[in-house]
């Protein structure tokens, strides 16, 4: 099995970087700075959700599932860094698990939201991700199957956003991931939704905010076992293999986390999951 990384990110309004853009002055907080940078979006927009590239990255959780050199399943559910890193260091972190194994990307939305946000997150930070960005241009050896298959294209499958695929690129068409996860079985988002994340990030709540972002990797990649199914990736055998293979490696990580979420996101899956 090739390396697949699936992943999530959370963000919260960038207040330095609204100081600098809009000139809000220092006398104004960070609440008051953001307050007031999303009241005048709602303004001009009918919407508070400011631009993506006045996102501030504060979390980035991944699925890596991959076969070791000696042929073991192996599969990983965590957050970037340390509940204390500023973004440059998560966001380089994102960047260099794509340098190190060239993985499958996976995401839902990610084309829409995710990936531009950590495009301009990464020129704000003077980020290198040169494998991410290859495109065929590159001496490196397996650089021409990049011209054909690059994490940047739309239609290219090195990034697969099954949000965007399955719609058949029609955001008409978009389907929210807690409700199809739902309607497939499974959990579905669990602790808050992304709405939350900065009055939960104001009041502290980082590490709340790191387990909601692993519980929604999690539904991610389980979507994307069933699309596998769909597509003929997996057998019936192969799927029902997998989604037990995630379901125990859960149950031993709520075992040793005494609980934590993944007791309560066990529970959460139908029979016929």
């Amino acid at each position: 099995m090739a390396t697949v990384l699936v992943f999530d990110i959370e963000t919260i309004p960038d207040v330095a970087g609204l100081r600098r853009v809009e000139g809000y002055p220092d006398s104004m907080s960070d609440a008051e700075v953001a307050a007031k940078a999303m009241a005048e979006r709602a303004e001009k927009t009918g919407s508070e959700f400011l631009p993506l590239f006045l996102q501030r990255v504060v979390a980035i959780s991944c699925v890596i599932r991959r076969t070791t050199k000696e042929g073991a399943p192996q599969i990983k559910v965590g957050t970037l860094g340390n509940p204390d890193d500023d973004e440059k260091v998560i966001v380089q972190a994102f960047f260099d698990l794509v340098e190190k194994y060239t993985p499958q990307l996976v995401s839902w939305n990610g084309s829409g939201f995710d990936l531009p946000v950590l495009h301009y997150r990464a020129l704000a930070n003077h980020i290198q991700a040169s494998r991410y960005w290859e495109m065929g241009e590159s001496k490196e050896v397996d650089s021409r199957d990049f011209k054909w298959n690059n994490y940047i294209g739309r239609y290219h499958m090195r990034h697969l956003d099954m949000m965007d695929l399955l719609a058949k690129y029609n955001g008409r068409a978009n389907a929210p991931l807690d409700g199809l996860a739902k309607l497939c079985g499974f959990p579905g988002k669990m602790g808050m939704d992304g709405s939350q994340v900065w009055p939960a990030y104001q009041e502290g709540k980082i590490n709340d905010i790191r387990r909601y972002c692993e519980t929604d990797v999690v539904n991610t990649y389980l979507m994307y076992c069933r699309f596998q199914l769909l597509r003929g990736g997996f057998t019936l055998q192969e799927y029902q293999e997998e989604i037990a293979f995630v379901k125990s490696y859960l149950e031993k990580e709520a075992k040793e986390s005494n609980g934590g979420q993944w007791q309560e996101y066990l529970q959460g899956f139908a029979p016929d999951a």
